[in-house]
């Protein structure tokens, strides 16, 4: 009973904490307000306050908190869907496919940057590459066959995006795909919100619907199944859950990485090791890292403003590489 008692003390923190960070990114800016102007921006009208709060800051707010929990509990998922602790979307190439369909729709003038297509093509992108590494990588893989094969489909994805930039009508598209596929929140609207959101809720309640499955696949799938879990409908459940979440997310913030690899790892000692509850904490925590990202963009000095999706990779390549030097001593530990 003792593990339980920090985590819950832990949902707790984690929930006031991304409330917190939801009000200092409310007032963080060029124009700085208190959070007393904040309230009154939100609920009435105070001129120029309203519409910097309300207009400007509180969309890519929101997107900020949607986007991070999205990519916190889809890395969650994954990794106790396979039984991984690399599993993460980005490294399997679910981003990086999302964001090809999604820039695919843009640059050949299928679809607008609003258009309901886009988020609906970056769901696709993600499903086919999740899917497909679901399938490659079969039902005992490895982590080095899953690595191999979410390497070579963040590779192929990576590809089709040069190649949709190289024959792009118009440059001057081009060049604004480029520049979105960093990964960035900046000049978003509500609109963004109300296209993108529907997908991300549906996507934690899907992965919220399987969370109790990972318990009895750390047993391994041939137990799990002789305990009455479908295994198969699982996997498809979170293969459907992750391509909605990280599709609609990629689709109107680019390419944003790392998230989903942090904010499981960060939670997970504190909940006893166990998958299946660290599906809220990781959300949390994933919400929490993508605003406090947020706000540190619009804090550094400079001409142009920093892409999100730069300072989430810098966080997260040492984190990536800590971990593959962590698990490397493990193995040499246990075969030692």
């Amino acid at each position: 009973m003792h593990l339980h008692r920090p985590g819950r003390w832990l949902t707790a923190t984690l929930a006031l904490l991304v409330l917190a960070l939801l009000v200092v990114s409310l007032m963080t800016g060029p124009a700085q307000f208190s959070p007393q102007t904040v309230a009154r921006a939100l609920v009435s009208d105070q001129g120029v306050a309203s519409i910097i709060v309300r207009d400007i800051r509180l969309p890519r707010t929101l997107l900020a908190a949607l986007i991070g929990a999205t990519f916190g509990i889809a890395g969650a998922a994954l990794q106790g869907l396979m039984r991984n602790p690399l599993a993460e979307p980005s490294l399997f190439g679910a981003p990086q496919a999302a964001a090809a369909a999604a820039a695919g729709i843009m640059a050949f003038g299928f679809a607008g940057a609003l258009s309901i297509w886009v988020p609906l093509g970056g769901i696709a992108g993600a499903l086919l590459s999740v899917g497909m590494l679901v399938a490659i990588a079969g039902r005992r893989a490895s982590l080095t066959v899953t690595l191999l094969a979410g390497l070579a489909l963040a590779s192929f994805a990576g590809a089709a995006i040069a190649l949709i930039l190289n024959l792009a009508p118009n440059p001057y598209i081009a060049l604004e795909i480029a520049f979105w596929l960093l990964g960035s929140l900046r000049d978003r609207s509500m609109e963004h919100v109300w296209l993108a959101a529907p997908f991300m809720l549906t996507s934690w309640a899907v992965l919220a619907a399987t969370a109790r499955d990972f318990r009895a696949l750390t047993l391994g799938e041939d137990a799990a199944a002789s305990l009455g879990v479908d295994v198969e409908r699982t996997r498809v459940l979170v293969v459907i859950g992750v391509a909605l979440g990280v599709g609609a997310a990629v689709s109107v913030a680019g390419a944003i990485s790392f998230v989903g690899l942090v904010a499981p790892h960060l939670v997970r000692r504190f909940y006893g090791f166990d998958p299946t509850r660290i599906l809220l904490p990781s959300a949390l925590t994933g919400a929490a890292l993508l605003i406090a990202s947020d706000i540190a963009v619009r804090l550094v000095p400079g001409a142009i403003e920093i892409k999100i999706g730069v300072v989430t990779a810098l966080i997260g390549v040492p984190f990536f590489l800590a971990m593959i030097f962590h698990e490397r001593h493990v193995l040499e530990d246990s075969t030692s």
